[in-house]
């Protein structure tokens, strides 16, 4: 007689909550890492780990680029899970989430089973008050909308995910994978989150301190149309807008929008522009073997000679500079961590 092998137990068990509109990239980021993860090679049966994703009546919920996800697991029939994923999306005046769903996130939050919150899901989870006294990861490109909304919190911004006790909240994008490995190293081991991130053709698991891939202002804004205008700078780095079209856009004149920045900011909506563009270049100087042209052309500016003047101008150095300097203090850092390891 031939004896059936015992099925190994679960050991990660994950309940996704979508959204109208939700992010697809960071719940598929996700739960891709998980799939992986959850056995050998890249087949797709939920060995390790099982993940369901839920829903009040059973409809499908459409993404933000209008794909649509079909739940499997009504809300009354789901078991226990050891997290509670929550995938936001694009933002509106509307509920994101039904009451139902609202309601099973609050019971499970009083059970004590981790909230995650993937993207504009922190500002779900935020909104139903399970993130008072916790710290909270949002992208920069909503930090303002956060601090807009709940003008009581302060955000991280320069962070992939953050993980405080039982909440969890990431940037989204491919953080979300990234705080999936997290978990499977947590639950399943070292390994299989390596090999499902190899397979991703991502190189590198990232801890949730490794700084999102976005920038911001060294200065904020407090005047609404100055955050508006700063946002859609931001928005539009590769193609800068002209501050005539910029005015246009917010329904101003152009006089009134660089009154309203020397006033918020002390500086003319030209000089932040370029602050923005200049920071991210050497951003990706620091972090990329991207060459000077095409670092100039994604930033904005005409050419590698364009973008050199423009350093050179504001920051009293070249790209090439730069880069070096910032190759002689990684270097100087990896030898201090590998002096005091030998100690």
């Amino acid at each position: 007689m031939t004896v059936a092998s015992p099925v190994p137990k679960k050991r990660l068990r994950i309940a996704f909550l979508l959204a109208d509109r939700f992010t697809l990239s960071a719940f598929a980021n996700f739960v891709d890492v998980l799939r992986l993860a959850a056995d050998e090679a890249d087949k797709s049966r939920p060995i390790l780990c099982e993940w369901s994703v839920l829903s009040h009546d059973g409809s499908a919920v459409r993404s933000s680029c209008g794909v649509r996800v079909q739940p499997d697991t009504w809300l009354r029939d789901a078991s226990a899970y050891d997290y509670v994923v929550v995938v936001g999306g694009l933002i509106g005046d509307d509920s994101a989430i039904s009451g139902e769903a609202k309601a099973y996130i609050e019971a499970a939050a009083r059970a004590g089973v981790s909230l995650v919150g993937l993207c504009t899901g922190v500002f779900i989870l935020q909104e139903a008050g399970l993130l008072q006294g916790y710290r909270c990861c949002v992208s920069w490109f909503h930090h303002q909308d956060f601090l807009d909304r709940f003008d009581s919190e302060t955000p991280v911004s320069d962070q992939l995910f953050v993980i405080d006790r039982d909440r969890l909240t990431c940037s989204g994008g491919h953080g979300a994978a990234h705080l999936a490995a997290f978990l499977v190293q947590r639950h399943i081991g070292q390994a299989a989150a390596i090999k499902s991130l190899n397979i991703m053709m991502i190189d590198d698991a990232w801890s949730g301190e490794r700084p999102q891939p976005g920038q911001q202002l060294t200065r904020r804004a407090t005047d609404p149309l100055v955050k508006r205008a700063v946002l859609r700078m931001q928005q539009n780095i590769e193609v800068p807008k002209t501050i005539d079209d910029l005015a246009r856009e917010l329904d101003v004149g152009r006089r009134t929008l660089e009154r309203r920045f020397r006033a918020d900011l002390g500086q003319s909506p030209q000089k932040i522009y370029l602050e923005l563009r200049l920071d991210k270049a050497l951003s990706r100087l620091g972090a990329t073997d991207d060459s000077i042209t095409a670092i100039a052309l994604a930033c904005g500016f005409c050419d590698a000679p364009h973008l050199v003047r423009a350093m050179k101008a504001e920051k009293g150095l070249t790209p090439a500079a730069y880069r070096r300097g910032f190759s002689d203090r990684s270097a100087e850092g990896r030898f201090r961590d590998g002096a005091r390891a030998s100690r």
